[in-house]
């Protein structure tokens, strides 16, 4: 352990030398010949004073120093010194993030689940290689290539290792299919798939769409155009915008989204930092969307952009911020790419709501304590009690329209939500600890399968439920698992496994997420106080 810690003060020598030559070599170049001012002279002094001790390493070091291997184990290291969100990517890691934020990867095109030790495919992406083929939900997956991967246990993300890879590629998956005697194998071609950032887009009550925007891509404005005129066409006049868990994405298309819900020359959100000069961002138009009555979901999870959007909307006074207090995450971070693919996100400036309010919450003390911040707020109470939120009177604002809003890191709702724990005792506990529900759906989708191959509609859906005895099945499934029911607990928490079930069923269908948000809305209370409220 003490030569590790040795090892790595050492890299981290070395990478701040090796930085120090460009830097220093940068400040020559940049002041030429003329007079340096004293701040470049001060920066000058103290990267030479590093170039020195690189140099005393180079010559006198006992032993060769592997420069790249450093470099790669040190800037990791060097970026927390900074803050919690200015990293450094390896290429892979880039490269992954790259392709998540621009909206399609290469791969397969499936989506699957692991309920017990095997891989069970979900669904298949419309249009893409593995619907091409012929995969079909509920195929188990057993062995990819030369590899089996079923019965072990394999760590999910192994297994998107092995089915992903770049486009044109072959790799051939050996399924089980229900009913079927023999594994079937199927010679995928691997291609580009397109990740889909609205989850869902239906209709919640006769007059109120429901959008779930899952992260802010490349793609997101033209999905959510397409959503919001799908549901114009179904008869909406309200909606309700859920950037519950979404963690942000781009910027851009985070103002175009927001300008929708709000008139022309209205401020968005600006930007400032020491280096950088305040900058303003305003919706250049009246949006689609800009006096439709609106209601916007968030919790602990949502962060940067969607913070951003949902204190745009708040600040002007613009429909109404459902749930818990935001992640609190508003430093701007710039991309910067380097020659060897990797790259690094540097923070250059913080977000501000129109108002004035940072998003962004304090991250001084340590990197541990910001990492478990979420962990505090539900110690402290503040994800079951509104009274628990913190409200910092020095920073508070009042919008055109007279509501008091407070900074000081993160969007506190307009309506506090608080965390569901209805129906949440020791039978639900003991069920969803071994995950029955998932697993259940996934047996009795099985048996079904044929029926849920014909399925389109929700109204078809719960056709399909009520007559069939899904209960009673889900009751003898517990049961094989070894899990006494006593009816009075059952009476309290029965309705929510039994909707979660028909949930993940749905999933099991064409219909894929449109199958299962609209049941899990159904006992969403963040959800339904929204639908009250609007």
């Amino acid at each position: 352990m003490e030569n590790n810690q040795k090892v790595k003060h050492v890299g981290a020598i070395v990478v701040l030398v090796l930085l120090a030559i460009g830097v220093a070599a940068f400040v020559r170049w940049q002041t030429g010949g003329r007079m340096r001012t004293g701040r470049e002279a001060q920066l000058g002094r103290e990267w030479s004073k590093l170039e020195l001790i690189l140099n005393q390493i180079q010559n006198n070091y006992v032993d060769s120093v592997d420069v790249s291997s450093f470099i790669e184990k040190t800037l990791p290291f060097i970026m927390e010194e900074l803050d919690p969100h200015s990293i450094y990517l390896e290429p892979n890691d880039l490269k992954t993030a790259d392709e998540e934020l621009k909206g399609n990867i290469e791969g397969i095109g499936i989506l699957f689940n692991v309920p017990n030790d095997t891989a069970t495919v979900i669904n298949v992406v419309v249009g893409g290689p593995s619907e091409r083929m012929g995969l079909q939900s509920g195929d188990k997956i057993i062995k990819v290539d030369t590899q089996v991967v079923a019965g072990r246990k394999l760590p999910q993300d192994s297994l998107v290792s092995l089915l992903k890879g770049p486009k044109g590629t072959e790799v051939d998956v050996w399924v089980r299919r229900y009913g079927e005697r023999d594994l079937i194998k199927f010679s995928i071609i691997r291609d580009q798939i397109p990740v889909h950032s609205v989850d869902v887009a239906y209709m919640a009550d006769s007059v109120t769409g429901y959008i779930k925007l899952s992260k802010f891509s490349m793609t997101s404005y033209t999905e959510v155009l397409g959503a919001i005129s799908d549901l114009l066409k179904q008869g909406m006049t309200k909606m309700v915008f859920d950037l519950r868990d979404n963690t942000g994405g781009y910027l851009d298309q985070a103002l175009k989204i927001t300008g929708e819900f709000l008139d022309e020359g209205q401020l968005v959100v600006y930007t400032e930092g020491l280096h950088r000069k305040r900058q303003d961002f305003y919706a250049p138009k009246r949006g689609f969307c800009y006096n439709m009555p609106l209601a916007v979901l968030i919790n602990e999870r949502s962060a940067s952009s969607s913070e951003i959007m949902a204190g745009a909307l708040q600040d002007n006074d613009r429909g109404v911020i459902v749930g818990r207090r935001s992640y609190g995450k508003g430093l701007v971070q710039e991309p910067i790419y380097f020659s060897d693919n990797s790259g690094m996100r540097l923070t250059v400036a913080r977000f501000y709501t129109p108002l004035g309010r940072s998003i962004q919450k304090p991250y001084g003390n340590s990197t541990q304590e910001y990492a478990y911040d979420i962990v505090e707020r539900y110690r402290n109470g503040e994800l079951m009690q509104e009274d628990s939120i913190p409200r910092n009177d020095s920073l508070k604002y009042v919008t055109a329209a007279g509501k008091i809003l407070y900074g000081g890191g993160g969007i506190i709702p307009d309506v506090f939500v608080p965390l569901d724990t209805v129906g949440v005792n020791d039978l639900y506990v003991r069920i969803s600890r071994v995950n029955l529900p998932i697993r259940f759906s996934m047996d009795f989708a099985d048996r079904n399968r044929q029926e849920l191959n014909r399925i389109g509609s929700l109204e078809e859906l719960d056709a399909f439920f009520a007559r069939k005895p899904v209960e009673q099945e889900f009751l003898g499934y517990v049961a094989k698992n070894n899990i006494a029911v006593k009816s009075s607990e059952w009476k309290e928490c029965g309705h929510i496994l039994l909707t979660q079930v028909k949930a993940y069923v749905g999933r099991n269908t064409k219909m894929d997420d449109k199958g299962f948000y609209p049941y899990i809305g159904r006992i969403d209370n963040a959800l339904l106080k929204a639908l009250e409220v609007l």
